[in-house]
């Protein structure tokens, strides 16, 4: 049952299934319009998961809540963290190592690493809490030495 896996051990077991589909995909309709039908699939997964954990969680959903299960993500060593700040309504962290990159790339998916893993991150948050906003402007795996994670809560501008 997927539910006793680690999200770690999910996204390669998913990636080992998606790989096939997408090479298929591919071929079939070309590369960009595969990527684009990947990446708005996984991210109305990730909306979905947000959601799900969020009717779960004990007291409602908030930044809160959501710092509680961070350690979902980085259970099985899948991630090496520095946080820089958990304050009420902020929670900064760098990410300095990533085995969900280093398991993409040796899997040869390398190139699809955004898709199948950082381009969930800020649409949990919506499925989660819409008032949670993500901001990060590198990746590990876009190049980048760690992932720079900056989460808010968002402020309403317009004022009551």
């Amino acid at each position: 049952m997927t539910q006793n896996l680690g999200i770690f051990a999910r996204r390669k077991i998913e990636a080992e299934i998606i790989a096939p589909i997408y090479d298929e995909m591919r071929k079939a309709i070309g590369e960009t319009k595969a990527r684009e039908i990947l990446r708005a699939a996984i991210r109305r997964a990730a909306i979905a998961a947000g959601a799900d954990m969020a009717a779960r969680a004990p007291g409602g959903a908030d930044l809160e809540s959501f710092k509680a299960i961070f350690p979902l993500w980085t259970q099985d060593d899948a991630l090496e963290v520095q946080v820089l700040s958990d304050e009420p309504g902020a929670f900064d962290f760098n990410v300095t190592r990533c085995r969900y990159a280093e398991t993409y790339r040796a899997m040869g998916l390398g190139d699809l690493g955004d898709i199948l893993s950082c381009n969930r991150d800020g649409a949990f948050c919506e499925g989660y809490d819409p008032s949670i906003e993500l901001t990060r402007t590198q990746t590990i795996m876009g190049g980048a030495r760690h992932c720079d994670f900056r989460y808010r809560v968002k402020t309403d501008k317009a004022g009551d």
